[in-house]
């Protein structure tokens, strides 16, 4: 299976394509065939069997040009706008020589009827037949400028496929034509002495109106291509952010290269101010990138040895040697813009329509603008008004407005979602994600960050918190294990010594041990306790509270006693519950769906205020609960990052894939986000309804306008009302028709997704909490500890329980450690988000909390959750 890229020549309106698609689609081998009339392209999909050339020949012999894209990266091909901006000056250069002979032409022919002084000898009878000649030489240049109106309109007609230009080229030639006939007959009566006969022949003069309809449908032709020059800026913006040459170290001496020529393994340097020219790591250096351009995030982004960087960005500040991984077509920046180029080429299904309709548009309107001349002569009209309503029809009926209905409202949405940092892989996707009333998420890395974090650390009596995490940060300083990286980052975070553990090792299924300061530690799970025979309760049952909380305990202890435990947990993303909120506002559900046990996805759903959780699914099962939800009726859109949700991003109506996720899940998806934001996802939904209403506007004024303008230009007002249109205004109305379309379109280049505010600051880094244990923790069946290992083969569906408001408490409790807005912030949020409580209020001046909560709600378990987050509190 091979696909092609042809650039066309000779398309004016969707007639065109519908003519093109029919001769490529009618040869053997073609799978699919897409012409997209905003940019002039053929996409091809074909059989190796079927050669270019075949193809090239099937479209000249339907009357069009073509010619094969030139291979190579995206990045070098001449984009839409480029190329438009070249038609439109083109254009401009016909327009001026119409404008400078339609407008002497249109004076003489209308000014003997308008009063207007016109030269003596034009004046007498006379004059009459010198001023209908030159009406006729003022012609011939407009005539001769837009020559491709007859030559391509003519020629479709004679393939019995007319188009936009045929009814253009029968309208005004008509016009030409009649105009013809009046000055022979001038020439004839003027011979035989009948100078009334001349001034009554002079009435068969349609020059300046054909003149008019030629300059006018320029007029609209060049303001047309000049806007659709604009829809295509996102693309050559994208372009615009690869650099031409990149430097690089090569053999020890920094070189000068072009971008193309880079290779993997090149190690690129990049100073402040320059942009990278393709995909790679830091090798070494620190520096801020400006990733705003591909992402749409505004804040610069910190990089350090051994983070991603991307090409397009541009390295504000410091100085950075990146590795390059990938370059050319495989490079981040390429894709994007092939993925953006695919998706404005591709058609949406709403276009089939306006295509099928315009298929068969223009020998309609050839046939109702005959019928309507032959009958209105046949009923006793003289011909030039039959003539005059013939022109009308034609000239009035615009089936360009029908094809760019849906392209430019496409092209310019696909282009600003690539500015947001949202990229649709096709205009289907687009069309789809618009119905989404179902948002799935997946939980880790997708909610979360996808990383453990330490979350609470609880020392046994007589141990200082401090002193604890300090002998975790000994042994787990030696480990590779994820937890133990997190206790040491956390560790460095507080700025904890680092103490030499000895004789090191680790315990299988168990933990690690080591001698610190001549003592023997030991730290692991639950196991490294009962391995060593200690029974601590309040430990015991503390973890258990803990791990009903989705949290992971590890525990740490010498040979006589336990000395405390750390509790670890992955971490909701900044803007998560802001992103369910604004799905929600847009009447969508949030469903979570994730392989991880009950008590965690709970815990994390309600932090980001999920109701539906769908949890401990096998991966190869998601696929399912995507297909069950769909059979309940609902259009699902899943949103995840990793391999395992493949399959039912694959299954989903609408698959979105974050961009910090696997290139499978990003291979399967419909939608890519750049950003590893969920806020993304409320606005690819906005952008979608706004690309589809921008379409229906488009395709209502399209429509209305035909459907109103030909009965008008067929004159079925005329008896009743004296309703006609001359075809003059019939031009200017078809020409302005295309403009509205184009101009309706580009207002989505303004598209702003409307997103809630923002809450107050997130959260600081959790501080070391207090050094006593909670006494008013319950302990918990100790089930729940193994279930955390353990995958069910039955998925568990729940719905997170509400809070019940009937009897309430009001409990005050005095707070030390805030010094700022932000630290009242935070412990206002930890207490809102307290089981049991409705309301919770905090005084910075005052150094108080009040807190209404459910009756049976624990003062001391407030004041503990307040000390969890860095600060001391009691019970007033």
């Amino acid at each position: 299976m091979a696909k092609d890229l042809f650039n066309l020549t000779g398309l004016s309106c969707a007639a065109c394509v519908a003519r093109v698609e029919k001769a490529v689609k009618a040869l053997p081998g073609v799978t699919r065939a897409d012409v997209s009339l905003l940019k002039s392209e053929l996409t091809l999909e074909r059989d190796d069997s079927l050669a270019p050339p075949t193809v090239i020949e099937a479209i000249a012999r339907a009357g069009y040009g073509a010619r094969l894209a030139s291979a190579g990266a995206e990045a070098s091909r001449e984009t839409p706008g480029e190329r438009f901006r070249a038609e439109a000056r083109a254009i401009l250069s016909r327009l001026k020589i119409s404008v400078a002979f339609a407008v002497p032409l249109f004076y003489l022919a209308m000014g003997h009827m308008l009063a207007w002084p016109l030269p003596a000898f034009f004046a007498d009878a006379a004059g009459a037949l010198p001023l209908a000649f030159t009406q006729f030489l003022l012609l011939i240049p407009v005539a001769v400028a837009n020559r491709d109106y007859f030559a391509k309109g003519f020629r479709n007609l004679a393939l019995r496929s007319p188009n936009m230009d045929s009814l253009i080229a029968v309208g005004s030639g008509a016009a030409i034509l009649y105009g013809l006939i009046g000055l022979y007959l001038m020439m004839a009566r003027l011979g035989s002495g009948d100078l009334h006969g001349v001034h009554l022949a002079m009435n068969f003069l349609y020059f300046e109106s054909a003149a008019t309809i030629l300059t006018l449908v320029t007029v609209g032709k060049f303001l047309e291509t000049r806007a659709k020059a604009r829809t295509g800026d996102a693309v050559a913006g994208l372009l615009a952010l690869a650099p031409k040459t990149a430097r690089i170290l090569r053999d020890g001496r920094e070189t000068v290269v072009e971008a193309k020529e880079l290779a993997v393994g090149d190690l690129l340097l990049l100073k402040s101010g320059e942009t990278a020219a393709a995909d790679g790591e830091v090798a070494s250096g620190n520096g801020a990138m400006d990733e705003s351009a591909l992402t749409g995030e505004s804040l610069p982004v910190e990089k350090e040895p051994g983070q991603k960087v991307t090409g397009g960005t541009t390295l504000l500040s410091g100085y950075l040697e990146i590795a390059l991984k990938r370059v050319g077509d495989d490079a981040t920046l390429a894709q994007i813009i092939r993925l953006v180029d695919e998706a404005t080429s591709a058609k949406a299904p709403i276009a089939r329509l306006a295509d099928r309709i315009s298929a068969v548009f223009a020998p309609a309107v050839i046939f109702v603008a005959l019928s309507a001349g032959i009958l209105w002569f046949a009923q006793g009209q003289p011909i030039s008004f039959a003539l005059s309503v013939m022109i009308s029809v034609l000239v009035i009926s615009c089936p360009c407005a029908l094809g760019l209905a849906t392209p430019t409202a496409i092209m310019v949405g696909t282009g600003r979602g690539a500015n947001l940092g949202v990229l649709f892989k096709s205009p289907a996707a687009l069309e789809r994600t618009r119905s989404v009333d179902a948002v799935v998420l997946d939980k880790t890395g997708t909610l979360t960050q996808g990383k453990p974090l330490l979350k609470k650390i609880r020392p046994a009596p007589g141990i200082a918190a401090d002193k604890l995490l300090e002998t975790f940060y000994a042994l787990e300083a030696k480990s590779e294990h994820p937890l133990a990286k997190a206790v040491a980052e956390a560790a460095q975070a507080q700025n904890i010594p680092l103490r030499d553990a000895a004789s090191f090792r680790q315990l299988p299924g168990v933990g690690l041990a080591g001698t610190v300061d001549g003592a023997e530690i030991f730290a692991g799970n639950r196991k490294i306790l009962e391995r060593l025979g200690l029974q601590d309760e309040g430990l015991f049952s503390m973890a258990e509270k803990l791990s009903q909380e989705g949290l992971t305990t590890l525990f740490a202890a010498t040979k006589e006693r336990a000395l405390g435990l750390v509790a670890l947990g992955d971490s909701l993303k900044p803007t998560s519950a802001r992103a369910v909120r604004e799905l929600e506002r847009l009447g969508i559900a949030t469903v979570m769906l994730t392989g991880d046990n009950r008590l965690t996805a709970e815990a994390v759903a309600r932090e980001c205020g999920i109701k539906t959780v769908i949890a401990e699914v096998y991966p190869a099962d998601k696929e399912k609960e995507i297909r069950a939800l769909q059979d309940s009726g609902r259009v699902a859109a899943m949103v995840g990052d990793g391999v395992n949700d493949a399959p039912a991003l694959a299954r989903a109506d609408v698959g979105v894939a974050l961009g910090a996720g696997t290139d499978i899940a990003m291979e399967a998806a419909d939608v890519v986000l750049m950003r590893d934001d969920l806020l993304s996802v409320p606005a690819a939904i906005q952008l979608s309804r706004a690309v589809y209403g921008n379409i229906r506007q488009n395709l209502f004024w399209a429509f209305g306008y035909n459907i109103v303008g030909i009965p008008i230009a067929c004159g079925l007002f005329y008896p009743a009302f004296g309703w006609t249109l001359n075809p003059t205004l019939a031009a200017a109305m078809m020409s302005l028709s295309s403009v509205c379309v184009v101009s309706n379109a580009l207002r989505l280049r303004a598209f702003k997704p409307k997103l809630g505010s923002a809450p107050e600051a997130d959260s600081p880094p959790t501080a070391l909490a207090g050094t006593e244990t909670d006494p008013a923790v319950p302990s918990a069946p100790s089930a729940t500890a193994a279930a955390v290992s353990t995958v069910p083969t039955i998925s568990t569906v729940s719905t997170i329980p509400t809070i019940e408001e009937s009897a309430r408490v009001n409990i005050k409790l005095k707070v030390d450690g805030m010094t700022c807005g932000h630290c009242s912030a935070r412990v206002q949020k930890v207490l809102s988000e307290a089981p049991g409580v409705t309301q919770a209020t905090v005084s910075l001046e005052a150094g108080v909390a009040e807190v209404a909560a459910a009756e049976g709600t624990s003062p001391e378990g407030l004041a503990a959750i307040v000390a969890d987050a860095g600060y001391s509190a009691k019970v007033l």
